[in-house]
C-alpha cells in the first residue's frame, strides 16, 4: 500500500536538487518547467538533438554526465485514435525504450527520485466508474489506443520492480486527458479537446453552418488542465513514496457533445454540431476516481470553462498551419 501523507509532509524537497525535466518542450514538460521555477531547484533539459532517449547508450551517457537528482518523465510519443491506429509499432516501441533506458540510467546514476507519467488509457474499457488505482490489469484495454496503454503499463510496472528489487524510490502518476498551452492541434494526432478547439475556430473563419464531431457525441471523458497536472506532479514528487501509482484527475467528467458545446460557445462557433456516427466512439467513459490524491491534500485550481477560453486565447497567438 501507498505511503499517503498530510500536505504539511515534505519527504523530498526539491530546494537546491538537480531536476530533470524528460520531454521539457512536450505540454506537460513544459508546464511541470514552469512549476518547478519557483522551487528553488536548478531545473536540467535536454532536447532530441541532445539525446536520443531511445537509444540506450546515449541515453545513459546524458544522465552520467547531467547526474540529476530527480527526474520527471514526460517524454513519450504521443497522440490520439487515429495516430494509434496509424502507428501502432511506432507507439509501441518507442515508449518502451525511452522509460526502459531513462529508468535503468537513472538507477546506474544514482537518481534520488523518479517520477514516471502513465495515462488514463492504462485502464480496462469497461473498468467500474470512477475508475480507482486497483482497476488496473483488470479486464481487456480499449483497443483503439492499446499500443500506447501496453507501453505505459509497462512503465508503471518498471518504477515498481525497480523498488522492490533496488530500492529506488521511483513512483508513478497516471494523469487523465490533459488540455492547455503547448497542446497539439494537428488534427492527424490531437486529443479530442484541442481538436475541437481548432475545428470550431476553423469553421468559424470559414463561415460554416455546422461543425461534425466523431461518433456519436455520448462518451464522457473527464480534463485536467494541464498546470494543474504539473502541480500535482510536484506534489507528489516532493510529498509521495509508495509502490502504488496515483490517478492525477479533477474528479468530474463531461459528454463529448456537451464539450463541443462548450468549445463553440468560447470560440464563437453559432453553427449546429452534427454527429459522424461512422467514426469510432472509443471507450463509453472514462472517469478516474481522485480519492487517493484527494486524500492527501490536493485538488485542482481551474475550472473547465476557464481553462479552454485560456487556451483558445493561447491557440490565438501561438498557432499557425506550420506547425501542424
Amino acid at each position: 500500500m501507498p505511503s499517503e501523507t498530510t500536505p504539511s509532509e515534505i519527504l523530498y524537497p526539491l530546494a537546491g536538487k538537480r531536476v530533470w525535466v524528460a520531454g521539457h518542450r512536450g505540454m506537460v514538460g513544459s508546464a511541470v518547467v514552469r512549476r518547478l521555477a519557483g522551487e528553488g531547484c536548478e531545473v536540467l533539459t535536454a532536447d532530441r538533438r541532445t539525446v536520443d532517449l531511445t537509444r540506450q547508450a546515449e541515453t545513459e551517457a546524458w544522465m552520467a554526465a547531467a547526474r540529476p537528482d530527480a527526474v520527471v518523465m514526460a517524454a513519450a510519443r504521443v497522440g490520439g485514435i487515429l495516430a494509434n491506429a496509424t502507428y501502432p509499432a511506432d507507439f509501441l516501441y518507442d515508449n518502451l525504450m525511452i522509460e526502459a533506458n531513462v529508468v535503468e540510467a537513472a538507477r546506474r546514476t544514482g537518481v534520488e527520485k523518479l517520477l514516471f507519467l502513465g495515462s488514463s488509457c492504462i485502464y480496462p474499457k469497461f473498468a467500474p466508474q470512477p475508475i480507482a488505482e486497483d482497476a488496473l490489469l483488470t479486464g481487456p484495454l480499449e483497443p483503439t489506443n492499446e499500443w500506447y496503454a501496453v507501453a505505459k503499463i509497462a512503465g508503471i510496472k518498471l518504477a515498481e520492480a525497480y523498488r522492490r528489487q533496488h530500492g529506488c524510490d521511483f513512483i508513478s502518476a497516471m494523469p487523465t486527458n490533459l488540455y492547455g498551452p503547448e497542446d497539439n492541434f494537428d488534427l492527424a494526432g490531437s486529443h479530442v479537446l484541442p481538436a475541437l478547439i481548432r475545428k470550431a475556430h476553423e469553421a468559424k473563419r470559414r463561415g460554416d453552418d455546422e461543425l461534425v464531431i466523431w461518433g456519436t457525441g455520448t462518451p464522457r471523458r473527464e480534463f485536467l488542465h494541464v498546470d494543474d497536472c504539473a502541480d500535482a506532479l510536484v506534489f507528489l514528487l516532493q510529498r509521495y513514496t509508495g509502490e502504488a501509482h496515483v490517478n492525477v484527475g479533477s474528479g468530474t467528467d463531461i459528454a463529448i457533445y456537451d464539450l463541443a458545446e462548450m468549445v463553440a460557445e468560447v470560440v464563437g462557433f453559432r453553427g449546429r454540431i452534427a454527429r459522424d456516427t461512422s467514426k469510432p466512439d472509443g471507450t463509453p467513459r472514462k472517469l478516474m476516481s481522485a480519492e487517493r490524491l484527494r486524500a492527501m491534500g490536493w485538488s485542482p485550481r481551474i475550472p473547465l470553462p476557464e481553462g479552454i477560453r485560456a487556451v483558445y486565447d493561447w491557440f490565438l497567438q501561438n498557432w499557425t498551419e506550420t506547425r501542424a
